[in-house]
């Protein structure tokens, strides 16, 4: 599987952004894809993931109730990362990650679970 993020860029805070994450090379519908952040100097944290051909979404508390995951279709071809009211804290490089194992709800946010990982895409939140 090969996955590729873009959509990242230089916003101010309160404005939204959304991140893509392109899966190609196998179809991951049925796999968990999950989009994680590593702000400069620091651990990379789980954000939001998606699985079951999108019936299953999860957050981490920072992006519950601003961000949305979601797919572009059952086959989750693209998966999206939509992200409302940014703040400076969102600032980090972000990665989306697929997993090839049937991941339960519990073990979503272990990135050690996932096996494929995109190059990242930075998103900076700045006045």
């Amino acid at each position: 599987v090969q996955l590729q993020a873009f959509g990242g860029g230089l916003v101010q805070p309160g404005d939204s952004l959304r991140l893509s994450c392109a899966a190609s090379g196998r179809t991951v519908g049925n796999y968990p894809i999950a989009w994680f952040r590593q702000p400069l100097g620091m651990e990379r944290e789980f954000v939001a993931g998606i699985r079951w051909l999108g019936t299953s979404t999860r957050y981490s508390d920072p992006a519950r109730g601003r961000f949305t995951i979601s797919g572009d279709n059952a086959e989750n071809t693209v998966v999206y990362l939509q992200m409302n009211n940014l703040k400076p804290d969102d600032t980090a490089i972000y990665y989306c990650a697929a997993s090839s194992l049937r991941l339960p709800f519990g073990l979503m946010t272990d990135q050690t679970r996932y096996d494929f990982w995109g190059q990242g895409t930075l998103v900076t939140v700045s006045s």
